[in-house]
């Protein structure tokens, strides 16, 4: 799912026909699921999140999953300093492309134990296997 049909054709490309997939072009924030799946993931979304939706977003979530369903999801909460626009507390910074655009964005840096503990507030049961990358790692070393 996505609301940028460009995306959704670079998806499409590369899957390719497959009966197991289905492309929806949608707003996460409006779509309301047609059926129920056994394992829900997203990846590098949750982070882009606003604050105020995060708790219907995850009830969104819900509603897609069958009982005893799994949401998996794959996040980051990194944030250079270049686009801390309006401070470091701020949900809100500023990304540039490679032309030299610049776009604001919602970026929350989830911490894992915060986090599992929103989750865990509006009824989720949830494990956070936090991983550091190779490359921020050796910068944390120095």
């Amino acid at each position: 799912m996505d609301a940028s049909p460009e995306m959704l054709a670079l998806a499409s490309a590369r899957v390719g026909e497959d009966d197991r997939v289905r492309f929806v072009s949608a707003d996460v924030f409006r779509w309301q699921p047609d059926r129920r799946y056994d394992v829900v993931f997203f990846g590098f979304w949750l982070s882009h999140v606003p604050p105020e939706r995060f708790a219907s977003f995850w009830s969104m979530v819900a509603a897609c999953l069958k009982p005893q369903g799994r949401a998996f999801f794959v996040d980051d909460a990194y944030r250079t300093a270049e686009e801390l626009i309006e401070g470091e507390q701020s949900t809100t910074v500023q990304r540039r492309l490679l032309d030299g655009t610049a776009y604001r964005i919602v970026k929350v840096p989830h911490q894992p134990r915060d986090l599992k503990r929103q989750l865990e507030r509006i009824g989720w049961r949830i494990d956070i296997h936090a991983r550091v990358p190779p490359t921020t790692r050796a910068a944390a070393q120095v």
